[in-house]
């Protein structure tokens, strides 16, 4: 999915609960050409409240915020279906923080200590409708992932389901898949879905890791394309 208005402008809502970090995120985010911060929260339930006033293109929240974390209002934007793109920005760099905020079904998981043009990045990336993940996040998990004895049996992949969760793993977004590959955007969508249900798996993301885990994508791939 790409999350994509008729502007130009990528619309945010910023969600931080505390003021000078939100103010210095604002100030370098719209100093991108763009980018325009349309919505500011200071806790999870605020920003649940403006996501629907706002209708933004992409949320940028923390994990750690009162009334809600930033996992439950990942959870509340897909459970009600919003075409919100998700990124985490924190300073959480536990496994279990990661893991959970994939599961819940961010589009990417950028640190506050990464460079402020990573950020710019990130955003853009889900935007158009790619996986976002740190660098080093994704080398810390993926070794962890390929270090865990895998307990349950999982569904074969199909040629097509593998060769289109390459090029997920590569950067390509549904359309540049569908693109590449001569078949629909459905198609790709569809593809995808049933690649999530047998890798138990509910983003992109996670889907990249668990296939690098069992040995389906090489690492590098993941690493260069996340």
């Amino acid at each position: 999915m790409e999350f994509i208005n008729n502007n130009q402008l990528i619309h945010v809502l910023l969600a931080d609960d505390h003021f000078v970090v939100r103010a210095g995120i604002r100030q370098f985010l719209e100093q991108a050409h763009d980018i325009q911060v349309v919505a500011e929260a200071s806790n999870g339930q605020e920003a649940c409240e403006l996501l629907k006033q706002s209708n933004p293109d992409v949320a940028v929240l923390d994990i750690q915020m009162p009334m809600m974390s930033g996992i439950e209002v990942t959870r509340w934007i897909r459970s009600n279906r919003m075409p919100v793109g998700i990124l985490v920005l924190t300073a959480y760099d536990d496994d279990p923080y990661v893991q959970a905020v994939l599961r819940a079904g961010a589009n990417g998981y950028v640190l506050k200590t990464a460079d402020p043009r990573e950020i710019i990045q990130g955003i853009r990336d889900v935007f158009h409708g790619k996986s976002v993940l740190d660098a080093a996040l994704a080398r810390k998990l993926i070794a962890k992932l390929s270090r865990q004895e895998e307990t349950a049996p999982v569904e074969s992949l199909t040629d097509r389901e593998l060769q289109i969760l390459t090029l997920a793993a590569k950067g390509y977004t549904n359309k540049a898949i569908a693109v590449q590959l001569g078949i629909s955007d459905r198609t790709v969508q569809n593809h995808l879905a049933n690649t999530f249900q047998k890798l138990n798996a509910e983003s992109r993301t996670e889907a990249v890791m668990r296939a690098v885990s069992l040995g389906l994508i090489p690492a590098n791939i993941a690493e260069e394309g996340l």
